[in-house]
């Protein structure tokens, strides 16, 4: 369909518009529009082939006009559903594939109408948000199982890097030298994260601890989602979850050591990627979210968190945009990307 087709719906008494309606009836885009409307509240988007499921793009967000409910039935492939959908302002740009199914199959064309007007009827803002929370929250258990055929290391420790011992008489200073020289060669993410940071971390983790980043594309955001399990943190690409469940494998996984916290005052951090998905640089801009969204002193952003976690239907994905956008976090890959591009 060559681009993504965002509708926004404001007020109750408005029902989802034209974009979505017209290519449910074409074909191939309804079980898109109703998959993604019960994860995005009050925010439609259609699977496209420039952007997929799971990207937003802001650039491209724009308001078109709705259409209120007749009060009729839709009726059948003769009736008041098929007058509707021809008043349909986006009608003529899908009229020939709509023309097509009509003639070739004329039971799914009457099942898509009947479709469409179950999805009009979704009273504005349904979420099915809370579900998908719980989704991500039962998928924990089965990111063990996936790490060793994913190329990650299962129980990774400090030990498995460095000598504790060696350590034990350095000060914090040398070792975060240390630490940052040993990956410093190595293509990957890393931190020395200082105590009282972590411990906000923490602490807001164990009540909260799922939660959604957004990744710049080129013309695009992609969303992320972040699962804590004991202190790793494991994140995988939105559109996973959407269409694997708990299937869906880590594709990044930030590991943090509290060992060396109560002596010397720091906590060290590293990564693992699944570089098929991910390049460092992605990789980095997912991890400064976590202290963007974790470690923050301003209430309105930790907000999100709390919001995404215990008030999920009211969450709205593009604050996580707004944020990331404010903060300049994705400024650098976003040059990147353009200068790739050209």
């Amino acid at each position: 369909m060559g681009e993504e087709v965002l509708a926004m719906v404001d007020s109750p008494e408005e029902e989802v518009g034209a974009a979505g309606a017209a290519m449910a009836a074409a074909g191939g885009a309804g079980p898109a529009i109703l998959q993604v409307a019960g994860l995005y509240r009050g925010l439609c988007t259609v699977r496209s082939r420039t952007l997929g499921l799971g990207f937003v793009s802001p650039a491209q967000l724009r308001v078109f006009p709705v259409c209120r409910g007749s009060g009729q039935p839709s009726g059948g492939a003769d009736g008041s559903g098929v007058a509707e959908l021809e008043a349909n302002p986006f009608y003529q740009r899908y009229r020939d594939k709509i023309q097509q199914l009509r003639r070739s199959d004329s039971a799914a064309f009457e099942s898509r109408l009947e479709k469409r007007t179950e999805f009009q009827k979704q009273p504005v803002g349904y979420s099915r948000q809370g579900d998908f929370v719980k989704c991500v929250e039962q998928k924990t258990d089965a990111l063990k199982k996936q790490l060793v055929s994913k190329g990650f290391t299962k129980d990774k420790t400090l030990s498995s890097i460095f000598n504790n011992e060696m350590v034990k008489d350095k000060t914090a200073e040398e070792i975060k030298q240390i630490w940052q020289q040993y990956f410093a060669a190595k293509d990957t993410v890393y931190a020395v994260i200082p105590k009282e940071k972590f411990d906000l971390m923490w602490n807001r983790a164990q009540s909260c601890p799922t939660f959604l980043c957004a990744l710049p594309r080129r013309e695009s955001y992609e969303f992320f989602v972040g699962q804590w399990t004991g202190t790793e943190l494991h994140f995988t690409a939105l559109i996973n979850i959407q269409t694997q469940g708990d299937a869906a494998a880590s594709q990044l996984i930030l590991y943090h050591y509290p060992e060396l916290k109560e002596e010397k005052g720091i906590v060290l951090m590293t990564a693992e990627m699944d570089s098929t998905f991910l390049n460092v640089t992605e990789a980095q801009c997912i991890a400064n979210q976590v202290q963007l969204f974790y470690a923050t002193d301003r209430k309105e952003i930790y907000g999100l968190v709390e919001m995404f976690n215990f008030r999920p239907n009211e969450f709205k994905y593009m604050s996580v945009i707004a944020e990331l956008e404010q903060s300049g976090l994705g400024a650098e890959l976003k040059c990147t990307q353009n200068q790739d591009k050209t």
